[in-house]
């Protein structure tokens, strides 16, 4: 699937409505028919809602993603390819902008082979891999696997709701089965003894921790104020910029002046306000549903080394954007559309006044926007609720401003006339996303473990761009739409000092130092131990923290101490912080050091797992989900036995797999994670 594919894809999820339910519109059924003189037929039958449709695998490249068909298996040799059965569709789509060919209400797909040796059992298995879609909404592509056994004397039907069933060449097998996982139910066979490819374990219950002590709830703090009043900041900067700044006395003087009745041109003007607000929250509504189709997709995006560095690329694009060297515009169609709707009047024209305004001004606040997306995205396990409260913020800053002026238009006077103040604002904006980018890029790294942005290289790099701002501030420099000859305001002069400043705290952390440095970009520089002064390789704190599970069972047995379980991610700036400000504090590290085992499970850690580890989830519906890689098991085992996914997340068991006391997550004091370790620690003392 190229580019322009996934591009469109994104797009029609961003078109999609507002409902978050789950959407699950094509049923399966798998049969396998003989055929005779040892021939059979793997038979998979879709049955399709109403107005659903799936597409055929001709279907034209870049125009959708074909499915796919793939059968194999245990003595089984394929006769040819595998066959549609249908009726088959073809219509042009505008959003591909070519012919696409898809099957409705029911499709069927059929692969012959035979058994190679036809004595003996054949296990067969059926992967397909398609995509759904309606006339408004395209479904997150899905693979789903069936399994069969055959046997020389003919087959039966297997139905969707068939589990996996355990290895029969395992008497103690742990193979787990998660049902409903949004919903927390969790149904596990007996597990007798641990073993890697186990990811519920019995003995786990935090429902009934030994003891209650040092903890308070559970649940990671959002901060969802802390976003409304990043997206606030955002958007007051927004009005500064030259694409909104001059529609303001515009905009508001309409109001006030363009209507007979001053009283209903104030009402219409509140109106407006609040339509503004209302658009910027109805742009975060799509993320509602894609999370409620793909409850991890989030996590997938945040922790995917490409998708990463086209976050990367992209801030870089609007850096470019902000210096003036080109602009970053919707289509003027869709601009032009909205304005003549403004002529409907009342209620629906101030609407898509309101409306007009968003679109043409999206040169200056794409970007911006753009910078909250990337943020929420990367920082948080509840994604969309984040860009709701970001994005309410940032429309709440443009309702009040347009509001309180229509309420009191004499304070238009006191604004300042439009000039080329606003193009500094857009430059020095352009020199934040320039720093944003290293941000994703860093991550990218990280989570690649390739490990070539180390602590120091990051650090020296934002020390550049803070060099650019501040002789650019001084006019030392200048870009496409500064004026020749700039006068350099005392505005410029004071943020130019600020800068110098923050060009002297960044040098300190370049210099080694036994104590962590720059606490207000912890989480977003790489680790302590991504450096030249130390190797990765070295641990964290001089600690070397297993990365598995149970080879930290083991070692606890074997220490006789608590295992402090630490869930975290490369992609993690939480994790930073707990690490580098709260694990370094001279109360914490001893118990860390001495009192616990540590064992820090990353769940974004693409490198696959050994063959003899991978295994298989069945999500109910027919979904089997594959566990490939070390990331996948360990973000499966924090959900299956913690009911969470969030990081950082910390659980402190007994050596026999007990919970000593209530997990916590997130960010905290340090004095709430040390009440937490110490009163774990303590009771596992006195109780061993």
């Amino acid at each position: 699937m190229k580019f322009k594919s996934w591009f469109l894809l994104i797009l029609l999820f961003l078109a999609t409505g507002i409902n978050a339910q789950i959407k699950n519109p094509v049923k399966f059924k798998f049969a396998v028919n003989d055929l005779g003189n040892n021939q059979y037929e793997a038979v998979l039958n879709a049955t399709l809602e109403s107005g659903w449709h799936i597409y055929s695998r001709d279907i034209p490249e870049d125009t959708g993603i074909p499915t796919e068909y793939v059968v194999s298996g245990k003595n089984i040799e394929l006769i040819g390819k595998f066959q549609e059965i249908g009726k088959k569709h073809e219509e042009f789509s505008e959003a591909f902008g070519g012919t696409i060919i898809y099957y409705s209400n029911s499709a069927g797909f059929k692969q012959k082979f035979k058994l190679k040796d036809p004595t003996k059992l054949g296990d067969v298995v059926a992967e397909i891999t398609y995509q759904t879609c309606d006339d408004r909404v395209c479904l997150a592509p899905n693979t789903l696997e069936f399994n069969k056994t055959v046997t020389p004397n003919g087959t039966a039907e297997t139905a969707i709701d068939e589990k996996i069933e355990p290895a029969k060449d395992s008497v103690k097998t742990t193979e787990t089965l998660v049902e409903n996982p949004a919903k927390g139910e969790i149904t596990v066979t007996d597990a007798p003894k641990l073993d890697p490819k186990q990811l519920k374990i019995a003995s786990i219950d935090i429902a009934k921790p030994l003891t209650d002590c040092g903890t308070g709830s559970s649940k990671i703090d959002e901060n969802y104020w802390t976003y409304l009043l990043l997206g606030f900041l955002g958007g007051l900067i927004a009005l500064l910029t030259p694409c909104v700044f001059p529609m303001i006395p515009l905009t508001v003087s309409f109001f006030t002046k363009g209507n007979k009745n001053p009283a209903k041109g104030k009402r219409d003007a509140l109106i407006y306000g609040f339509f503004i607000l209302l658009i910027f929250v109805l742009l975060s509504v799509p993320f509602h549903l894609i999370d409620g189709i793909a409850g991890n997709i989030f996590n997938e995006i945040s922790t995917n080394v490409w998708l990463n560095i086209v976050f990367f690329i992209i801030f870089i694009f609007f850096a470019g954007s902000f210096f003036g060297y080109y602009d970053i515009t919707l289509p003027s169609s869709i601009a032009n559309k909205s304005s003549k709707a403004e002529e409907a009047g009342g209620m629906i024209g101030i609407f898509f006044m309101a409306l007009t305004l968003v679109i043409v001004s999206f040169s200056c606040t794409g970007p911006i926007l753009g910078s909250l997306l990337g943020s929420a995205i990367t920082g948080s396990a509840n994604v969309p609720m984040l860009l709701t409260f970001a994005l309410g913020g940032f429309g709440l800053a443009w309702a009040i401003v347009f509001g309180l002026l229509a309420l009191f238009p004499q304070a238009l006077q006191s604004l300042p006339k439009s000039g080329g103040w606003m193009n500094t604002v857009k430059v020095v904006l352009g020199f934040v996303e320039l720093a944003l980018a290293l941000k994703f890029l860093s991550k990218a790294d990280l989570v690649s473990k390739t490990f070539l942005i180390k602590r120091e290289l990051f650090i020296a790099i934002w020390i550049v761009v803070a060099i650019g701002l501040v002789i650019y501030l001084f006019g030392l420099i200048r870009f496409p739409h500064d004026d020749k000859k700039p006068k350099i305001s005392l505005t410029r002069k004071i943020i130019g000092v600020l800068g110098i400043g923050f060009i002297v705290y960044l040098i300190q952390g370049i210099i080694p130092a036994e104590r962590p440095k720059l606490q207000l970009l912890s989480g977003i520089l790489p680790p302590l131990n991504v450096s030249y002064f130390h190797d990765e390789k070295d641990g964290i704190l001089g600690m070397h923290p297993e990365h598995d599970f149970f080879a930290a069972i083991e070692l606890a047995k074997k220490e006789k101490k608590p295992i402090l379980i630490d869930f975290t991610g490369y992609g993690c700036e939480n994790c930073r912080k707990m690490e580098e400000f709260v694990w370094s504090e001279p109360d914490i590290l001893p118990i860390l050091q001495n009192d616990v085992v540590l064992a820090s499970l990353y769940v974004d850690d693409k490198e696959e797992l050994p063959e003899d580890q991978k295994t298989k989830i069945d999500l109910g519906d027919g979904q089997v989900k594959k566990v490939k890689t070390i990331g996948d098991r360990w973000s499966l085992f924090q959900t299956a036995n913690f009911n969470n996914n969030s990081q950082p997340h910390y659980v402190l068991l007994t050596p026999d797999g007990k919970v000593i006391n209530t997990p916590v997550s997130g960010y905290m004091e340090k004095e709430k994670f040390k009440k937490f370790l110490e009163c774990g620690v303590n009771y596992f003392k006195n109780n061993k």
